[in-house]
């Protein structure tokens, strides 16, 4: 069972979310919260699989909130998929930068929210694919780190693991990778296993902000 902890201000979609995760029979919502303290408070009280958080919110923010849950110096993080109705801005860079393992658009089809709660639960992190390109770009010139070269890429990875890298910078599910590359999906996840370790990062986002640092993705 996948637990839950929806933090949003406005009761209607506190309410709205906790219905629609409630009726998958593998998802409980395990709390609510108004603000990001709260959220904070939950979600250290109950340790959920993961927090939908939204990110502009009266008192303490959704990206301290998502700081202090999951950040770099957090030990024993918390995954955080944030909700926003907010596209390409401020808001969204910080959380990601906060540690957030995804983010997605409250406009979403249902389905999409739900498949993006399994998705970050299970480790793989989450982004709007319309979005993808232009929010890793953003991310990667705001960090302003050294980037590592396309060569050390080549030597970290096999030419398989390349492809999959590539693929997933786009945005792609493990699905369409499997079909671009006319791979078994359980293939794809297999590699990804196997590659993520070697990056040194935790989730396909984090995973796909390295293709843009290292120089495989062209900014």
């Amino acid at each position: 069972m996948i637990r839950v902890v929806v933090a949003d201000d406005q009761p209607l979609v506190r309410a709205g979310l906790r219905t629609l995760l409630q009726t998958e029979p593998d998802i409980e919502v395990v709390a609510v919260a108004e603000d990001g303290a709260a959220a904070v408070e939950q979600a250290l009280a109950l340790r959920p699989d993961l927090v939908c958080m939204d990110i502009r919110m009266p008192g303490r923010d959704g990206i301290s909130a998502t700081r202090e849950l999951c950040g770099p110096e957090v030990t024993d993080p918390i995954p955080v998929l944030v909700l926003t109705t907010f596209d390409i801005d401020d808001y969204v860079f910080g959380a990601l930068e906060a540690g957030a393992s995804g983010f997605l658009l409250k406009d979403a089809e249902p389905d999409a929210i739900v498949a993006a709660v399994r998705s970050v639960a299970a480790g793989h992190g989450t982004l709007d694919t319309s979005l993808t390109r232009r929010v890793l770009r953003e991310v990667v010139t705001r960090r302003r780190t050294q980037p590592v070269t396309a060569a050390r890429a080549s030597e970290l990875l096999t030419t398989r693991e390349l492809d999959i890298l590539l693929h997933l910078a786009e945005g792609m599910s493990n699905e369409e990778i499997a079909r671009a590359l006319v791979l078994e999906v359980s293939t794809v996840k297999s590699h990804l296993a196997r590659m993520m370790p070697k990056l040194g990062v935790k989730s396909r986002l984090q995973a796909a902000v390295w293709a843009y640092q290292s120089g495989v993705i062209e900014r």
